[in-house]
């Protein structure tokens, strides 16, 4: 008989819930491997060039950002659960990294590298603790609602970067906005030859996705775009390149930094890791609803938080699942995590052996991939619904759009989410009180204002409220009940139906109270129907049960009706 050790049987589910890819890998099928390499190498072309320009953002070298991604999209690959989302370095982050450690660094380099290094395992160590302590429900915050806006703003955000590398000139601005003003003054320094080059790639990009579907058309672009600036003397007019790449793998150890400097970099890392966990779960989550499969938050926590603390002790800084990288991974035919294998193995190849060759890739050719990739992220048919179907919801859709457009990703989706919940707490201050009656030939009640045929009980006031009670509705629900009683004519009883209020705080608790004595003022009795058990525990805790029937035992509207009857004088 064979004796297994205790837990081994938990031990090995844990790894494999842990280890997302012990799932889909083994159910790995051949068919799936040319979309994904395809994919793959079409990201890996797009990071290289765009790892180097955000790592100069964030005061570092540009291996930092390859660095990033070589080592980023191999851990989540192994620890996520989005088939679409591309971990690497991004914009805001960059930013945030070269304005916070700019001043710690005193202007050192060297320094700046290993701040950056010890910024990002803080945030790997944060986003590991957020998952042993399941945070991940943070996002159920951020609506299907919000991540449309959030899409037609992240869409057009990425679209303003990309114009200035199309046109060859020089932009600021630090939003969509400013960033437009900004074009707009220097259109007229724009370089034609970038121009033409960048909408020739555009024009190709767009008839191959039309006539050759499925077809690695980027990655075609992209070798023909390099061979172009090889052996064509477009080169001397001004067409910006991606440049020299220092070759080599990183060397993996832990930052050096001094324990007192912990203290300045742990808000800077977490600032980092808000800022990566909300962006990267907006975007699975928009892929994920695309495509049809389910997603972990929480998983999402420790992909992330491994992602960032390798990358940290690789040479690399604090990184995200950034829209514009996952774009093209989808556009590119990723069909699970395995493309980021591959684009990973790419970067590898190209540190090695092919920075010489890379280094022609022509940026106006990736402003063209990476417009074309984000274009199927701006769909005005689902505002338009939204706008036909609520207008709430419309509302909370263009509060995410602007807010990305005027404030960035993390803090138009936050925004949003804040803007969400405020109508959320206003629609449920006021919350729906109908007015019942009874289903003719039924012992069964529904609101009279959308079955006009049930018939009123004379002297008796039923509403049902169709909300939790709280300490934010309370006085808005004794104050709406009390003037139906009054309008209502000659009341004797008037019973509250509790059947859609399944949660109540003290507050409602004592707004019953009162309601009961203000009832009893207006010479009528009051009665709960409906009672959930919770509620009625509460209730009876604060000593209503013995004051208002319906709440010692549970009781249906019928039948505290015929016991008030049954307790009413008989006239002579």
């Amino acid at each position: 008989m064979e004796i297994r050790p205790i837990g081994a049987r938990d031990w090995g589910e844990f790894v494999r819930s842990t280890l997302p890819i012990m799932q889909w890998l083994p159910q790995y099928q051949r068919i799936w491997l040319r979309s994904d390499a395809v994919a793959g190498l079409t990201l890996a072309a797009y990071a290289i060039p765009v790892s180097v320009a955000y790592a100069s953002l964030a005061g570092l070298p540009p291996q930092a950002g390859l660095y990033c991604y070589l080592i980023g999209g191999i851990v989540y690959a192994a620890f996520g659960t989005s088939r679409q989302l591309a971990i690497g370095p991004t914009s805001a982050i960059s930013i945030l990294i070269g304005s916070a450690l700019g001043m710690l660094s005193s202007g050192d380099p060297l320094r700046q590298a290993h701040l950056a290094m010890a910024v990002a395992v803080s945030t790997g160590f944060i986003g590991i603790v957020a998952w042993a302590l399941r945070l991940g429900n943070i996002t159920n915050f951020v609506s299907e609602t919000i991540l449309s806006g959030f899409k037609v703003g992240a869409g057009l955000v990425i679209a303003s970067t990309q114009l200035p590398k199309l046109f060859g000139i020089h932009s600021g601005g630090s939003n969509f906005f400013t960033r437009l003003i900004e074009v707009s003054k220097h259109l007229g320094d724009t370089n034609l030859f970038t121009l033409l080059i960048g909408l020739g790639a555009l024009v190709l990009l767009v008839l191959g996705e039309r006539f050759l579907p499925r077809r690695p058309i980027a990655l075609f672009v992209l070798i023909l775009s390099i061979a172009v600036m090889s052996y064509f003397p477009v080169a001397g007019k001004g067409v910006k390149t991606v440049g020299t790449i220092p070759a080599g793998f990183p060397h993996f150890g832990w930052p050096v930094v001094h324990w007192g400097e912990v203290d300045n970099l742990l808000a800077v890392a977490l600032a980092c890791f808000l800022l990566s966990y909300v962006e990267s779960i907006s975007v699975a989550r928009t892929f994920s609803h695309r495509l049809g499969y389910p997603i972990s938050a929480d998983q999402e926590l420790l992909a992330l938080g491994a992602a960032n603390l390798v990358a940290g002790i690789g040479q690399g800084y604090p990184l995200a699942g950034g829209m514009s990288q996952s774009a093209v991974n989808e556009k590119g035919g990723a069909r699970t995590p395995m493309a980021l294998f591959i684009a990973s193995g790419g970067i590898g190849i190209v540190l090695l052996f092919l920075t010489g060759f890379m280094r022609n890739l022509p940026e106006p050719v990736l402003a063209a991939v990476v417009l074309l990739a984000v274009g199927g992220l701006i769909r005005p048919d689902e505002i338009r619904h939204l706008y036909c179907v609520s207008k709430m919801e419309f509302r909370v859709a263009m509060v995410a759009t602007i807010g990305v457009l005027a404030f960035g990703i993390l803090k138009g989706v936050l925004l949003a989410a804040i803007f969400s919940i405020l109508l959320l707490l206003k629609r449920a201050s006021r919350p729906r009180i109908a007015l019942l009656g009874r289903l003719q030939g039924f012992d069964l009640f529904a609101d009279s204002s959308r079955n006009p045929e049930v018939e009123s009980i004379p002297h008796v006031l039923i509403l049902r409220v169709e909300a939790g009670l709280f300490y934010f509705n309370a006085q808005n629900v004794k104050k709406e009940v009390l003037e139906r009683v009054y309008k209502h004519g000659t009341v004797d009883l008037v019973v509250i139906d509790l059947s859609t209020s399944a949660n109540i705080d003290l507050a409602g608790v004592r707004m019953l109270s009162e309601l009961d004595e203000q009832v009893t003022k207006a010479k009528a009795s009051l009665a709960l129907a409906e009672v959930h058990g919770e509620v009625r525990d509460l209730l009876q805790a604060e000593g209503l049960g013995q004051r208002i029937p319906g709440i010692a035992q549970r009781m249906k509207i019928d039948a505290l009706i015929a016991q008030r009857k049954q307790a009413l004088p008989v006239a002579s």
